[in-house]
């Protein structure tokens, strides 16, 4: 061996080694995929999201199952199809079905495996003009009586107010002071149901929360309510004003909180508010269940269970789409501006008495910097959210793109991107999928975004040999589910190019449709559901249709987009039988009339129209003009439309118009229309009355007559008025009048008025006064 190696220089030696390191094929392990260990394609994929595995049943014939685990690109390389892949990609579905005004799109889906991370946009748009609702819940404790009072003229004004900004404003109001047990309130038996005894004057009994006012658009309903209000009392200083607002928050049917508005909810307090786990004094440990407790408008469980505590309420408000402002006197204000950084979507106000000009402000004010600012909350519903992470980053529209998630500043038709990603760290201990929700909310919007994340911890086939077939054969043989929709075509309908209508997945040649909770999505290829389709008197296609595809498809007798025309025109027939009177056309069950002139149910109405006398009047002129002859009658045809007779009596009935043509020299030619089966006809009479010569002349003597007598009566009317207004003894100034030194001593110089003012408060302030008003100078000339 020696003697073998003395024959190669050192040199050669070198050469030797170089080209065997540089001719060295790659293993598999210099691939982050690939682990001795590995021996299943759900342990493959776990490595990271660039691993992949490949089912092909002759890869790599006679090598063990790990060097099936690799990058994708390497698998390619060693001759695995992309077909026989299993890849841990994200997929990314998006629901364009679902239309949206504010937020889109508002349906997603996810599948994700360990390692792998997906990012979708979500779009806010900020709309021109919103309705409104502003509750007012207002703390009715003793120290609040003033403010209640400045409250009565609040309901008009912020209404003018509000119109430069929305056309629909709706008020409700709602009072609370503090839960009514010790040592909240004196417990002893007189002051229950008059906290105010003390003092001579009559409260009402404290109370947690009171829904007085459900929302309404009627101003003066809300200032009598307020008109109404009374204070009550109690022992400590904060108050329970946080829990007020859950129940605000979540009755929305007693509230009467509408889908389509901004909801407000205004707190007016100038005391601090208690907070969770406050109400052990009061022996009270049971958590706030974050439901709606009203009977008869009362909070019912005011007693029973502990104030909410903030992560609680600012959950409530963000599912209820609500704003909360705090309106505040300015001892309290840093105590409010520490809570209010952990409420998104609410706004503090600084008052030094709530009157009703800075209420106004306030709100106004609270309304625009609260819609300029549009903000997101995330949240993870499910066990399993530990194993998911999302991130937020917003592309505001003066383009920034801040690591935050709001945007400031944002005017009425402009639009907030925010790009939200969602990754998954791992799988369950027990490998099995899940399915988790993450709800994009935009604080104050009543429009969300749902992002569904299916989890992908297993593969279609956990071995080559199950995976060499494709279709329902493989499945029936096997009983092996098999998810890989693109391996058969029997999930898709005729004419379309996705697989279960891109709502389901395709399990041995059947699809499963996916599960919404906007409702059900059913079908042989999930091509039907029941909340796509526009709806027609709150019933979706009307009640007369189903939902394919977003469109509906509408039972016989009916038609339209929602279903809500009939296709027969019988209901546009009138009583003659001709459809719309014959001047319209039925159109989705209605008439609508050619001649704008026309109206009623069946365009038989038409006050502007000529009348059937007035329509017929050139025809009887022309046939008179001929002298009534039937023979030179035929002359008149272009002029007549109808059918003409000549009669020397009337036709009479039920059914039959009398007209009555009058001629320069005051002869009277009565004709009559009549209509019959659908014809009208024309009766002209040829028994004609014309006045005689000693007749006219006598009429016409009668009206000069007429016209003398009454120039006569209007001269003489007139020198009897001028007669009247002289006075006697010559002219006098017109108008004024010489007062009297007797006149002048009835007139008072000074006006004495004794005013009683009733007060409901106990403070020293005198219950009369006496007020003197001096009066004017009195002149001598009074005009």
């Amino acid at each position: 061996m020696k003697s073998w190696l003395r024959r190669f220089h050192p040199l050669s030696l070198c050469f030797l080694m170089v080209v065997a390191l540089c001719s060295r094929v790659p293993r598999p392990g210099d691939s982050v995929c690939w682990s001795s260990s590995l021996t299943s394609c759900t342990e493959c994929l776990k490595r990271g999201p660039q691993c992949a595995w490949c089912f092909k049943e002759d890869f790599l014939e006679g090598a063990a199952s790990n060097y099936r685990c690799d990058l994708a690109e390497n698998l390619l390389l060693k001759g695995c199809g992309q077909e026989f892949m299993e890849l841990s990609e994200a997929k990314v579905e998006v629901d364009a079905i679902i239309s949206s005004t504010q937020v889109s799109p508002q349906n997603i889906s996810v599948q994700l495996h360990p390692g792998s991370q997906a990012s979708v946009i979500v779009a806010v748009n900020q709309l021109e003009r919103y309705p409104v609702d502003l509750y007012y819940l207002v703390d009715v404790s003793a120290s609040m009586q003033e403010n209640l009072d400045y409250l009565k003229t609040v309901g008009v004004a912020l209404s003018l107010r509000m119109m430069q900004h929305s056309s629909d404003l709706w008020l409700g109001f709602g009072s609370f002071v503090d839960k009514p047990v010790s040592p909240y309130i004196n417990v002893h038996p007189s002051k229950l149901n008059n906290p105010c005894s003390d003092y001579e004057v009559r409260c009402r009994p404290a109370h947690g929360f009171h829904h007085v006012l459900s929302m309404t658009g009627n101003m003066s309903e809300f200032t009598r309510v307020i008109k109404r209000q009374r204070i009550s009392g109690n022992m400590d200083t904060p108050e329970g004003g946080l829990d007020a607002m859950l129940q605000a928050a979540v009755c929305q049917t007693a509230v009467g909180w509408r889908p389509e508005a901004k909801r407000l909810l205004l707190l007016m307090t100038d005391q601090p508010s208690h907070l969770a786990l406050d109400s052990r004094l009061a022996g009270i440990v049971r958590p706030n269940d974050g439901l709606c407790h009203l009977e008869n408008n009362i909070y019912t469980a005011s007693t029973e269970m502990d104030h909410p505590s903030l992560g609680q309420l600012s959950d409530k408000l963000l599912e209820n789409h609500i704003y909360s402002i705090f309106a505040v006197e300015k001892q309290q204000y840093q105590w409010y501006e520490e809570l209010v950084r952990l409420l998104p979507g609410t706004y503090l106000g600084k008052l030094g008495l709530f009157q009703a000009s800075s209420l106004i402000e306030l709100v106004v004010g609270a309304y625009k910097k609260l819609l300029s600012e549009v903000a997101v909350a995330v949240s993870l519903d499910g066990r399993a959210s530990s194993r998911f992470w999302v991130s937020v980053s917003p592309l505001c529209p003066n383009g920034s793109t801040a690591n935050q998630q709001s945007c400031s500043g944002v005017q009425p038709g402009q639009t907030v991107y925010f790009n939200i990603t969602v990754g998954m760290h791992s799988c369950p201990d027990n490998g099995e999928d899940e399915s988790i929700t993450v709800t994009v909310r935009p604080v104050g919007y009543n429009e969300s975004s749902v992002i569904r994340i299916r989890s992908k911890c297993g593969c279609r086939c956990e071995s080559a040999r199950h995976c060499q077939n494709s279709g329902t054969t493989l499945c029936e043989e096997t009983g092996q589910e098999q998810r890989d929709s693109s391996l058969d075509p029997s999930c898709q309908s005729a004419g379309s190019d996705l697989i279960c209508s891109g709502r389901g997945v395709c399990e041995c040649g059947s699809c499963v449709c996916d599960q919404s909770r906007l409702g059900t999505v059913y079908g042989k290829h999930c091509e039907n559901d029941d909340f796509s389709c526009p709806y027609f008197m709150g019933l979706m296609c009307g009640g007369r249709g189903d939902c394919v595809l977003g469109e509906c498809v509408c039972k016989d007798e009916w038609t339209g987009d929602s279903c809500e025309c009939p296709a027969s025109s019988s209901s546009c027939q009138s009583a003659d039988g001709l459809l719309c009177s014959g001047h319209g056309e039925c159109v989705c069950g209605r008439c609508v009339c050619s001649d704008s002139r026309r109206s009623g149910s069946f365009c038989e109405r038409c006050p502007a129209c000529q009348s059937t006398c007035q329509s017929n009047m050139n025809c009887v002129v022309c046939h008179v003009a001929y002298g009534l002859s039937r023979k030179e009658g035929g002359h008149c045809n272009k002029t007549c439309t109808t059918s003409i007779h000549y009669t020397d009596n009337g036709q009479t009935g039920d059914k039959v118009v009398q007209c009555m043509y009058i001629s320069n020299n005051n002869c009277r030619y009565p004709f009559q229309i009549t209509a019959e089966a659908g014809q009208t006809k024309l009766h002209i009479n040829t028994r004609t009355e014309c006045p005689s010569s000693g007749q006219m002349g006598t009429f016409l003597c009668v009206c000069a007559l007429t016209v003398l007598c009454g120039l006569v009566v209007v001269a003489v009317s007139r020198l009897l008025l001028q007669k009247k207004n002289r006075p006697p003894g010559g002219t006098a100034v017109d108008g004024v009048y010489n007062c009297t030194d007797k006149d002048l001593s009835y007139i008072p110089t000074t006006n004495e008025k004794t005013v009683t003012y009733r007060r409901d408060r106990p403070p020293d302030h005198p219950v009369e006064m006496n007020t003197h008003i001096s009066k004017m100078p009195f002149p001598d000339p009074w005009h």
